[in-house]
């Protein structure tokens, strides 16, 4: 009787590519430690610039079967890749690979790995805070409160306030967009999810209801932005769309600050009409006369919704698992598509 092959376990050569910044605060010494017993690796070695005149690191990029990246990594460009013969896989400690991976990573038939997915996890949880304190309208009974220093009336204050039955609008069923559907799961919510790429019978699986952009603009209490920043999704809401809100809708955007025309969306915050939780913004870091910084009716971040502090370690966690299963020569779980990276941040 035959038996199944069992895979062969190997310990493949990887070597880091990163910021120094980025290695410090993802690869904890346990991190590092798991890494070096699942590959053969050197961890003086850190590859900022594919470029350098570094005899040790053009030794180690000759020998490299996988590239270890994370946020600094360099472009893989030709002349990055001719100096890596061997190089079969790259595994991605951080999210989007469109800084890092060109044409010339899938025309050499490498493979890649991302942890989007773990990247996903803290953004969710921040838009899921973000949607339940909009409807429970925090910003502006806190303001209230702090004004009268004495009991508020809430009913005739706020009778509208509450998250039951409230609709949210999820622009994008993205990673983070469909993490988000999955953390709404237990409140009394209608969740509307409009994408392109979103088929009728995928959307019933997930348990929402596709819609059209402009719809789920005009019947969210809440409307939060998962979309990647493409040509198309550029200003996606314009003044027009922004105007299709209800009064006393929320804007929460932590996908890229491109994807609201920022003039349009102060002239409207600047009424009272709107409310917005922003994580991004356009420019990413706002001048400092910027009335968003001011507004009453807007909770502005500094770009912090994503992986931060001890989250990083669930990058670094997740990437190790990718190599171990790369070197137990199985195929990685969270694996780039080139065929769909277009449709992706």
């Amino acid at each position: 009787m035959s038996h199944p092959a069992t895979p062969r376990v190997t310990r493949p050569r990887t070597v880091l590519a990163m910021s120094g910044e980025t290695r410090a605060a993802i690869l904890a010494p346990e991190a590092l430690d798991r890494l070096a017993r699942v590959a053969d690796l050197d961890p003086r070695l850190l590859v900022t610039d594919f470029g350098a005149d570094d005899p040790a690191q053009r030794t180690g990029l000759h020998q490299a079967e996988v590239l270890f990246t994370g946020w600094g990594c360099p472009p893989l460009d030709p002349a990055a890749l001719s100096a890596m013969p061997r190089l079969r896989a790259v595994v991605h400690a951080a999210g989007s690979v469109k800084h890092h991976i060109t044409q010339d990573v899938w025309d050499r038939g490498i493979a890649v790995s991302t942890a989007a997915t773990a990247n996903a996890f803290p953004v969710a949880e921040y838009t899921v805070a973000a949607i339940l304190f909009a409807n429970k309208n925090i910003l502006e009974s806190a303001r209230v409160y702090r004004q009268a220093r004495s009991r508020v009336n809430l009913l005739e204050r706020f009778p509208g306030v509450g998250n039951y039955r409230r609709t949210v609008g999820i622009v994008g069923a993205s990673r983070i967009g469909r993490r988000v559907v999955e953390l709404l799961r237990p409140y009394d919510l209608r969740v509307l999810v409009h994408d392109p790429y979103l088929g009728e019978a995928e959307a019933r699986v997930l348990g929402v209801e596709r819609v059209g952009l402009d719809a789920l603009a005009a019947e969210s209490d809440v409307v939060t932005i998962h979309a990647p920043e493409l040509p198309g999704t550029r200003h996606l809401f314009d003044t027009a769309r922004l105007a299709l809100m209800q009064d006393g809708a929320t804007l929460v955007n932590t996908a890229r600050g491109s994807l609201v025309d920022t003039d349009a969306l102060v002239k409207e915050l600047a009424t009272g009409r709107l409310n917005a939780v922003l994580d991004h913004t356009e420019p990413e870091v706002l001048p400092a006369e910027s009335p968003l910084y001011d507004l009453p009716n807007v909770l502005l971040t500094p770009h912090i919704a994503g992986s931060q502090g001890g989250e990083l370690h669930r990058l670094a966690d997740a990437a190790v698992d990718e190599l171990e299963r790369y070197a137990h020569g199985l195929p990685f779980a969270h694996a780039v598509d080139p065929r769909t990276l277009h449709q992706q941040a």
